[in-house]
């Protein structure tokens, strides 16, 4: 696992152990880890500090390098926002503010979109991938977990398109509609 740390934003000297936290938060590994450098090397993970600038460009040019990247909350809504574009749309990506007893606060990363609430025009993909991290993560609900997964893919698959990732081809839905096909995927997955 590669854990990139990124100084500057709040985190400062106490870098290594928001690492070490967020690790345990992630893998749910409750080992203890000594806090410092070599206990998370020697433990199998590669750590690397990095500033926000170069974080981002290494992101935009590689972003499979990464598995988790700690950073305080400024810095980690910049990135998770500039991440969202590798998938085409902000409305795609879930994200997860975990504590260190597995509680988290599960939101997409475009969190309300009020300048579009009501239009029946919002993705809620990523809402619904939110609902799958959080049983996951804070209820070690796995099955649960993969049955939303692959109901959203299928939908995908089946050509259903909310306007920001809508292509010539495509069936073009609105949030509603995107909904319902995934929830009637969950139903028919189980």
């Amino acid at each position: 696992m590669n854990i990139a740390v990124l100084p500057g934003d709040g985190i400062g000297k106490e870098v290594t152990a928001e690492a070490v936290k967020a690790l345990k938060a992630v893998s749910g590994n409750a080992q203890p880890y000594a806090l410092h450098e070599a206990a998370i090397g020697g433990a199998g993970y590669e750590l690397s500090h990095m500033y926000v600038d170069a974080a981002a460009m290494a992101l935009m040019r590689n972003p499979k390098q990464f598995d988790v990247m700690v950073c305080g909350n400024v810095f980690g809504d910049i990135l998770s926002d500039a991440a969202a574009m590798l998938t085409g749309s902000i409305g795609m990506l879930p994200s997860a503010s975990l504590g260190y007893d597995k509680k988290g606060l599960y939101e997409p990363v475009h969190g309300t979109a009020p300048d579009i609430a009501g239009k029946n025009i919002a993705n809620p993909l990523a809402s619904i991938l939110s609902a799958a991290m959080m049983l996951r993560h804070s209820f070690a609900m796995e099955e649960g977990a993969v049955r939303i997964e692959q109901a959203v893919r299928s939908v995908l698959r089946e050509g259903y398109r909310t306007v920001d990732i809508f292509q010539p081809g495509m069936r073009r839905t609105g949030t509603e509609e995107m909904g319902d096909a995934v929830a009637k995927a969950i139903r028919h997955s189980g």
